[in-house]
């Protein structure tokens, strides 16, 4: 009987890390990263070089001096007594507040612009085209800029709501007024909008150099647990009706998880809202937002809105016809097809595509210092810059804490992609 020894092993030679498929792969990433360690190590030796010709050293330290400038549009407190670092993190906070409002109306307008185009009516598929053409194709500096003179030149000054004496004797109208319930002030200095007040408030705490506030949490909490109750009344009503075949009644029990809560709560804390008033030559009371912020969030929104349309519209053809037709063969209604048939699943082809233009409009978000919007590159990039003189230590957070933004609203995104993708077995 014959016996069929294994095939001895071959010993290593260093031939072989250039000649032998399974080691010159690695010998060419050792190659490549030690190329790009000397190439870093070039970089920064030249760096240090420069620094060290012209006085200098990298350091953070001027984070901590007296910024000594004022910001006109704060979400945190802030004075020109804090300190470089504090005015940082209210030019961030501005930037994630732009980012998140431009994202939301992007997202709206997008899906719907992206949804009429596909109409069968002739007018509203052409006038879409319009809207998309026109804008995806002009800088959206241009959109921003176009936007704030809008808000600047053609919106009335305070002294245009001035009611006189002599006015209401004589049985005039002043030239302009609020709007909402004379609530809201739409001014060339700013829009004036009611704060939220509460007469038994729960207070705050700081986290860092962020203050949060308790009633906010309570609010939040509050409204995240209504909709958890709501759909939970909904899966008890599914399984209701697919075990008896009659769906029970619950619009009633929905209306008052979802707002019952709410309502108790904001009457315990005692909310009410302060209307901001004319008094000498501006308005006082309420929240002053810029028209540098509108401005921004405007030319942003409508500019990204037509790339997501786009992006939408393809997604909504790549589902085969015959979904439509075996959804329309169903009886469903076309509102209906689309909402429940076509959309779901064509989100694992608008998602993707999506999160580069999340990306692309906070980057974008950066132009604000073009209507002199205190976002991060005004604050750090711009008056810190400048005061200090620090141009490499503020060019490097900068980078980082964008790639930081990048990287969160990525993984957010591809975490939503992950969950509503179709599972395949």
């Amino acid at each position: 009987m014959a016996i069929v020894a294994d095939t001895p092993r071959e010993s290593f030679r260093l031939g072989m890390l250039i000649y032998d498929t399974r080691y010159r792969s690695i010998t060419i990433q050792i190659i490549v990263l030690v190329l790009f360690l000397l190439g870093l190590w070039w970089l920064l030796d030249n760096l240090f070089s420069n620094l060290a010709d012209r006085g200098k050293d990298l350091s953070f330290s001027f984070l901590w001096n007296r910024a000594g400038y004022d910001i006109n549009q704060t979400l945190i407190p802030y004075t020109n007594d804090d300190t470089h670092f504090r005015a940082m993190l209210v030019g961030l906070v501005n930037t994630i507040l732009v980012a998140v409002l431009g994202c939301i109306g992007a997202t709206v307008i997008g899906v719907l612009v992206g949804v009429l185009r596909l109409s069968k009516n002739w007018l509203v598929s052409k006038l879409m085209t319009v809207y998309v053409e026109t804008f995806r194709n002009v800088p959206v500096l241009l959109w921003i800029l176009v936007a704030f003179a809008v808000f600047t030149e053609i919106t009335p000054a305070p002294r245009d709501f001035k009611v006189t004496d002599e006015m209401i004797a004589a049985g005039q109208e002043p030239a302009a007024s609020m709007v909402l319930f004379d609530s809201v002030a739409i001014t060339n200095r700013g829009t004036f909008i009611p704060k939220a007040l509460y007469d038994r408030s729960l207070g705050e705490f700081n986290v860092g150099f962020l203050p949060i506030s308790l009633n906010t949490i309570a609010i939040l909490a509050v409204i995240v647990g209504s909709i958890l109750g709501y759909r939970a009344i909904k899966r008890n009503a599914t399984a209701v009706q697919e075990a008896t075949g009659v769906r029970p009644t619950t619009w009633w029990k929905s209306l008052l998880v979802i707002f019952g809560p709410i309502v108790v709560l904001l009457l315990a804390l005692g909310f009410h809202l302060e209307i901001p008033t004319l008094g000498g030559f501006n308005f006082s009371g309420g929240i002053l937002v810029s028209n540098s912020l509108m401005a921004l969030w405007l030319g942003l929104t409508l500019y990204t809105a037509a790339f997501i349309a786009e992006i939408v519209r393809a997604g909504i053809m790549a589902i085969s016809k015959g979904q439509t037709e075996a959804s329309y063969a169903l009886g469903l209604r076309p509102g209906r097809t689309m909402s429940l048939v076509i959309l779901p699943q064509a989100l694992r082809v608008i998602i993707p595509p999506l999160i580069s233009q999340y990306l692309n409009l906070t980057k974008n978000s950066s132009l604000a210092i073009a209507v002199s919007y205190m976002d991060l590159r005004g604050t750090l990039g711009g008056i810190t810059l400048n005061q200090t003189g620090r141009e490499l230590e503020c060019m490097l957070i900068l980078m980082l804490i964008y790639l930081a933004l990048s990287l969160m609203i990525s993984s957010a995104m591809n975490v939503y992609n992950n969950a509503v993708k179709l599972k395949e077995r």
